[in-house]
């Protein structure tokens, strides 16, 4: 059966990892000068720092190094008396499954689907996992993650079986002098996808430098046993903050990172840690390699071997420059706000009235500084969707409690009813609220405050809600019953305008006679309906051309049809935002005489106009082809060129046509014609799997010269061969040759299996390759 997908990525968010191990995985790489050594100095430094002193989590959290707060790696504890994982951070749950906690070292690594390279599981090897166990480091050894042999049924079945990873895994005993507890840390480290070679130490060594590469923390590591403790190792992340190549600091020692305002005080206090070889973290003025400053965070630990014998000294650093100034910035509104309190206190010792003035002027910025921050708020949660009910639900949640005791809000169609409402109470009272948002806010009578301010586009003020004012505003009984058990003492309406309309009001109530509505109330509410209506109105504006593209959309990409002896799929990405179509399209047409008529072509532009464009071409192309006298296909596109010049259709366009007639008896060849208007060559994929161009056949694009000639190239074609047609934006990309993309396509083609199913051909085609920067349109057919 033919097919069609389109894509349709949408991110989804993952939760914030623990900070207080999850840190530590990110310097576990091996060193090419260090070995193992370098990979045991990262982690037992911000180890050791996270559990020295404290058993508990808070402490460890706590103890750690804060520039080691936030890598996100995948992190297991593991107790070494039991031999059991009790504790998996959130990315090792996001990597392996939620398994229940606490559980021995071989039932998480089976549950999870842990193997060796050569696809053993590691319960029956000698893994890392039960090493670490045992009370051994690992200094570094790569395991596969494969979901397909988990031990857990459900995650086994549900993989796809292209959810393998490649994971470079590190360990090491947590163990402290005086205490009980006898703990392990292992840590995964993604790679990327590495083609095994011959040599299997080649291949580990390969890994093992994508271990380093993959690391982003900044790390040094010095030799306190060579004189003036010089530097041995710095990795990547040190070059790309500091300017400087590894080679330039290898061999000296990190002062040079020093400047004329570099605080001595925090210099001595390096000093005195690496003297008394301790751990020490400090913030201080470092210079960059061109002359820039900034404010580094710098974490050192000394590192000692199995005797006690110091071996190096561990940094690792952060850019913290941003930090500092927003602490400076808060140290000086602090001493402000100081000062302004000495200066009140002053003035209360002259006079009573000094000190009540002082008193109105502060709780004034307050309110002003509320009121700004509310806005500042409310402006990032309402234009952060594009969804109309969370948008809503947002501006009534911004509203309750800070502004109001409840909520409810009224939007209008675009002919002035009541389209939607939405409400909030603080105390709940849902069945109260959807009663009265039934009865009242959705047939609102020319006496309700907010019928009059989406009349008069102002705010209105009820400074009390008497029982002779409930009566005149709100008409129905069971209405004013649910109001009064809702509560009311004042409120306020005020519209929401956008762009000279008004889109709906917005009512906010309190119920206690301590805290009535005043005009600044007034005042910061109007504020609020208007950054509200703005983006109300950005959404509708923004559904509104999503429904004209989805439109398009359906009009302009066909379905497939079904066809005796054929098998076709096809696949289409638009490069443009505003819409979901662009210039590229593809098309399957029966014709009368029994042949198929099979093209793809490209627009120049990939946006709204360019799909207009895209729909008269494919029209005109579908005329010609359904009638002609002709049937040729250079004869059909010379047709094409001639009809969209003289109708102006489209500036230019590139495209290739083929006419395949079916066998004349049953198991023989299908006979294609094949012509090309400037379009990239189809590829051809035979039945035992090999994949080679179909050149021999171009021609000028449509639109240059509407006389030109473009000739014809007939194939005899086996059943089981496939066809695939695509366009130039599944190919280009910046700085490539055009034929090297084509060579990578007719490769990702030929590595699909050998019957691979015309919808699976397309998915190799478009993996990986897809970087929207042009439409893409792919067409594979399945000759039987």
């Amino acid at each position: 059966m033919p097919e069609r997908d389109g894509v349709d990525a949408s991110p989804t968010p993952s939760p914030p990892l623990d900070v207080a191990v999850a840190a530590v995985g990110a310097s576990s790489a091996p060193s090419r000068s260090l070995g193992s050594e370098l990979d045991q100095a990262g982690i037992v430094t911000a180890a050791s720092a996270a559990v020295a002193g404290s058993s508990g989590a808070d402490a460890g959290h706590a103890a750690l190094p804060g520039i080691l707060s936030t890598v996100p790696v995948a992190v297991l504890v593991i107790d070494q008396k039991n031999s059991a994982v009790t504790y998996a951070n959130t990315a090792a749950v996001e990597l392996a499954g939620n398994v229940a906690l606490p559980v021995d070292v071989d039932t998480w690594g089976a549950a999870a689907g842990l193997t060796d390279l050569a696809g053993q599981p590691l319960a029956s090897s000698s893994g890392p996992l039960s090493t670490v166990a045992q009370g051994r480091p690992v200094a570094g050894e790569a395991v596969r993650l494969s979901p397909g042999r988990s031990s857990v049924l459900s995650r086994a079945d549900a993989d796809r079986g292209d959810t393998d990873q490649l994971l470079w895994v590190t360990g090491f005993p947590l163990s402290q002098v005086g205490s009980d507890e006898q703990l392990a840390l292992v840590v995964f480290l993604q790679l990327d996808p590495l083609e095994e070679t011959a040599d299997p130490e080649a291949y580990l060594q390969a890994l093992r430098e994508r271990a380093v590469i993959a690391t982003d923390i900044t790390f040094t590591i010095t030799d306190p046993r060579e004189p003036d403790n010089p530097l041995v190792w710095a990795n990547p992340s040190f070059t790309r903050v500091t300017g400087y190549e590894s080679d330039e600091v290898v061999g000296r020692n990190c002062r040079f990172l020093q400047g004329p305002a570099t605080d001595p005080a925090a210099v001595d206090a390096i000093r005195a840690a690496i003297a008394d070889r301790r751990t020490v973290t400090t913030t201080l003025l470092n210079y960059r390699k061109d002359g820039t400053a900034f404010w580094n965070q710098l974490s050192i630990s000394p590192v000692f071997d199995g005797s006690g014998a110091l071996v190096s000294f561990v940094g690792a650093q952060t850019d913290v420059t941003e930090r500092v100034r927003v602490e400076r910035e808060r140290e000086a509104a602090f001493a402000a706000e100081q000062a302004a309190r000495h200066e009140a206190e002053l003035a209360r010792s002259i006079a009573e009235q000094a000190r009540a003035d002082a008193e109105r002027a502060q709780a004034e910025a307050e309110r002003a500084q509320g009121r700004l921050g509310l806005m500042a708020e409310a402006t990032s949660a309402l234009i952060a969707t594009l969804d109309m009910g969370e948008l809503i639900e947002r501006l009534a949640e911004l509203c309750v409690p800070r502004l109001a005791d409840w909520v409810f809000l009224t939007l209008l169609d675009e002919y002035g009813a009541v389209q939607d409402t939405a409400y909030l109470h603080r105390d709940g009272h849902e069945d109260d609220l959807r009663l009265f948002s039934d009865l009242h806010a959705r047939h609102l009578p020319t006496a309700s405050p907010s019928r009059r301010s989406i009349a008069t586009a102002r705010p209105v003020l009820i400074k009390d809600f008497a029982p002779e004012t409930v009566e005149a505003m709100i008409v129905d009984p069971q209405a004013r019953a649910a109001f009064r058990r809702l509560g009311a003492h004042s409120g306020m309406t005020v519209p929401m305008v956008a762009r000279r309309r008004t889109l709906g009001a917005l009512a906010l109530i309190r119920t206690s006679d301590e805290r009535p509505f005043a005009q600044d109330d007034v005042d910061l509410a109007e504020d609020l309906a208007r950054r509200a209506a703005l983006a109300i109105d950005n959404v509708r504006l923004y559904q509104r051309e999503h429904s004209v593209a989805d439109t398009l959309q359906r009009s302009l990409l066909p379905e497939l049809p079904d066809i005796p002896g054929l098998q076709a799929a096809a696949h289409y990405v638009s490069a443009s935002t505003a819409a979901d179509v662009g210039g590229d399209f593809y098309d399957v047409l029966h014709l009368p005489d029994g042949s198929v008529g099979l093209a793809v072509g490209d627009v120049v532009g990939h946006d709204v106009a360019a799909a207009a464009a895209m729909g008269h071409l494919r029209g005109v192309l579908r005329a010609c082809i359904w009638d002609a006298a002709d049937p040729d296909p250079g004869s059909v596109l010379a047709r094409v060129d001639r009809l969209v010049q003289g109708l102006q259709v489209a500036s230019m366009a590139t495209m290739v046509y083929a006419r395949a007639l079916p066998p004349e008896e049953p198991g023989g060849p299908w006979q294609v014609n094949v012509a090309n208007a400037g379009h990239p060559p189809l590829l051809r994929r035979d039945p035992d799997g090999d994949v080679r161009l179909v050149d021999g056949v171009t021609g000028l694009l449509v639109g240059v010269d509407a006389s030109a000639h473009r000739a014809t190239l007939t194939l005899d074609l086996p059943p089981g061969t496939t066809l695939v047609a695509y366009t130039d934006g599944l190919i280009e990309r910046p700085g490539q040759d055009m034929d090297q993309g084509i060579e990578d396509l007719r490769q990702r083609l030929a590595a699909a299996p050998r019957n691979a199913s015309p919808r699976e051909l397309c998915d190799a085609a478009v993996a990986g390759s897809v970087d929207h920067r042009d439409d893409v349109a792919l067409l594979a057919v399945r000759f039987g």
